[in-house]
């Protein structure tokens, strides 16, 4: 019974109303669907109003509001851009402050997803100065005795005068000058690790990084949702410097900011901690004395206790950088874990892990519910048929450092899962004999050359980090950071949005045990792997960069070779010219190669045969030797590892099937998040004035 039919009906004569009682209610039934009828027109004309504005209408409306503004569909690669509805909701925002550079800032953060700021570079131009309207912070020679101008200097936050550019800023042939603006972005970003335990060097000597190299901590962004002000360095992930951190230390230090102590259990307040250049010095000494009781160096992660002032334990809060969400992390990761699970033992310092592994032999889950450091000798032994995973929860990474090699194994069909870890000091092994049905690797980081030095030098270069001598055993690598893979191949490697790392391109990334022989069936998807590849079947590479090279006098025939060729495909990726593998579809550097041979001919008609046939293999060479992958950095540890650079060729940066670029990073969509910039900068410049897009990291 609803409203409507009861107001309609109960308008009826009373007398009509019991005989229809009497007959079995017709009339009623038909005024039941009159009165639905009603509430559905009423309805209909109460939207009609809601449909006027984007936060209630219909979501049929949405696209007609925005034709009525104008507005030009991007790509779904942030969180305010991947609903239709926020998306011309913004716009409408947006052009309430068109032309300002604060609304250039928050358009650049919105339709990317990274940081930004915007840079007016006509304030930073040198010029003759109107007296009745001087420009005190604009001097043509800066104060050097004022630190922070230096310490600025070529970044988006210099404030020291330049002489102008003529080139133009959109194709990056000039700065400063009256009509350009700049807007630069980071596509790193800061990544959290709480109560991690600081690795010891001595009495009074500890690092940051869980695995005792230098590392530079990075500041936490202070992101607003509606930009007032232009980003400041406090707003963006940057390096913090000695000298930022010792003249800012308020802004950085503290249990909700970039950098916190606990000592011996206790919170260290900011009065017993100061910042300070703790370089090496020789003879394994480090540069200076605390003055304070603690002293911290950001630029190389490490930590100084005054004499007399040894503690038992320190845990360090920190950030680090990094590019997207891969290897471990206190990153949400939580749909990628096996919640139903059961039962499930937790684990947090000073408990031992292998006990919690040996009690979970029937199958089950084993979590560690901290970012803990865990030195111990680890193996699996699961029972038949069972399902065993060992886990970080959660926002959570730990540390696992082997004792010795990690040695999985099983009863006939048993599956051991891996999540969330980072692991060091040995390798993982899966041996023959095991009845072992899948071992996968989700979010885990294997240390490429097993351990770091305190300078992040791998100290087993090339050495495997995983090594499978089991048949019929499916391997699964996702989202994780690897050394090279070692596999029998009677077994099946699968990959995705990962890295194997063999520390060179000449290194061996994957074969079978002993480096030389064909390994596992592979497949592999959207994944960078560093070093040279062997194969029994290639069964599937997409969107994958291969970034392999020959050795001198090397026994191997290709870098990356698949002993059968007659099945499996490669597409949209990276081969080395010497690669033997099955059939390319739309691969670099080949499809470089003919498009460059293609335009070379057509822009030379008339060429003998003997001329062309010249003219190609002068353009192919050409070709050949600059469409190869250009890496930021290959060391693992560092914050732009495995990053494709900027001078990397736009073949490989847009080659993947989608134009992303190709390899680990792929799903980032970096050149969509780029383009859709670009789309709205046409929109919302100021008449006159010319924008670049930089990247700060």
């Amino acid at each position: 019974m609803n409203n409507s039919r009861e107001r309609l009906y109960d308008l009826l004569p009373a007398i009509i109303r019991i005989r229809d009682a009497e007959a079995g209610g017709p009339l009623e039934a038909l005024f039941r669907v009159l009165g639905e009828q009603h509430d559905v027109l009423l309805a209909d004309l109460e939207q009609l109003y809601d449909d006027h504005f984007i936060e209630t209408c219909a979501d049929w409306v949405v696209p007609y509001i925005g034709d009525l503004i104008g507005h030009r569909t991007l790509h779904g690669v942030s969180p305010k851009t991947a609903s239709r509805r926020a998306e011309v909701a913004n716009t409408i925002g947006y052009r309430r402050r068109k032309g300002t550079a604060s609304v250039l800032e928050q358009l650049a953060r919105d339709v990317t997803g990274w940081n930004a700021r915007v840079v007016e570079f006509f304030q930073l131009l040198a010029t003759t100065q109107y007296m009745n309207h001087r420009r005190l912070f604009n001097h043509y020679a800066p104060d050097l005795r004022q630190w922070e101008l230096l310490e600025r200097l070529h970044t988006p936050f210099e404030t020291v005068a330049h002489t102008v550019d003529v080139g133009r800023i959109a194709k990056g042939e000039g700065l400063y000058n009256i009509p350009n603006i700049g807007i630069f972005l980071w596509r790193i970003g800061a990544c959290s690790l709480t109560r991690s335990p600081a690795v010891r060097i001595d009495a009074r000597r500890f690092m940051f990084s869980p695995l005792g190299n230098n590392l530079t901590l990075y500041n936490e962004p202070q992101t607003e949702d509606e930009i007032t002000h232009l980003a400041g360095p406090l707003n963006v992930p940057m390096p913090i410097s000695h000298r930022v951190l010792h003249e800012h230390f308020a802004d950085y230090y503290g249990r909700d900011l970039s950098v916190f102590l606990h000592v011996d259990g206790l919170e260290v307040p900011a009065s017993d901690v100061e910042a300070c250049n703790l370089a090496d010095a020789g003879g394994g000494n480090w540069a200076h004395e605390p003055q304070a009781r603690i002293a911290i160096d950001p630029e190389l992660g490490r930590i100084a206790f005054r004499a007399g002032q040894e503690p038992e334990t320190v845990a360090v809060t920190f950030r680090y950088g990094f590019s997207a969400d891969m290897g471990g992390g206190e990153y949400e990761r939580g749909t990628t874990i096996e919640a139903l699970l059961t039962p499930a033992d937790n684990v947090t310092m000073p408990a031992a892990v292998q006990d919690a592994l040996d009690n979970r032999a029937s199958g089950g889950a084993v979590q560690i519910d901290d970012s803990g450091r865990y030195e111990e000798a680890l193996s699996i032994n699961t029972d038949a048929a069972s399902r065993l995973e060992l886990r970080a929860a959660n926002d959570h990474r730990p540390v696992l450092i082997l004792e010795d090699q990690f040695v999985i194994a099983g009863g006939a069909d048993a599956e051991v899962t891996l999540n969330g870890l980072l692991i060091s000091g040995d390798s993982l092994r899966v041996p023959a004999g095991t009845g072992l049905r899948r071992l996968a690797l989700r979010h885990c980081t294997l240390v490429p050359g097993i351990a770091l030095d305190i300078d992040g030098a791998p100290t087993q270069p090339g050495v495997p980090s995983l090594i499978v001598e089991q048949a019929d055993v499916t391997l699964v690598l996702d989202h994780c950071v690897v050394g090279g893979v070692r596999a029998v191949s009677g077994a099946r490697v699968e990959i995705s949005d990962s890295i194997v790392d063999a520390n060179e391109p000449s290194a061996v990334a994957f074969s079978g045990p002993d480096g030389e022989a064909p390994g596992a069936v592979l497949t592999v998807r959207d994944s960078t792997l560093i070093g040279k590849v062997h194969t029994r079947r290639l069964e599937l590479a997409s969107n994958v960069i291969f970034h392999a090279d020959l050795a001198e006098a090397d026994t191997w025939t290709a870098a990356v070779r698949s002993t059968q060729k007659q099945d499996g495909c490669v597409r949209f990726s990276f081969v080395p010219e010497s690669a033997s593998v099955p059939r390319r579809f739309r691969c670099q550097p080949d499809l470089g190669v003919a498009r460059a041979v293609t335009a070379a001919l057509a822009a030379h008609p008339g060429l003998t045969e003997f001329q062309q046939e010249a003219l190609s293999a002068s353009v192919a060479a050409g070709a050949r030797a600059r469409i190869v992958p250009a890496f930021t950095e290959l060391r693992y540890g560092r914050a732009p590892y495995a990053q494709l650079s900027t001078g990397c060729p736009v073949e490989i940066r847009e080659g993947a099937d989608d134009e992303a670029e190709m390899g680990a990073f792929h799903d980032l969509q970096q050149p969509q998040r780029t383009t859709n910039l670009h789309i709205r900068l046409d929109e919302y410049l100021r008449i006159g004035l010319e924008a670049g897009v930089f990247f700060a990291s």
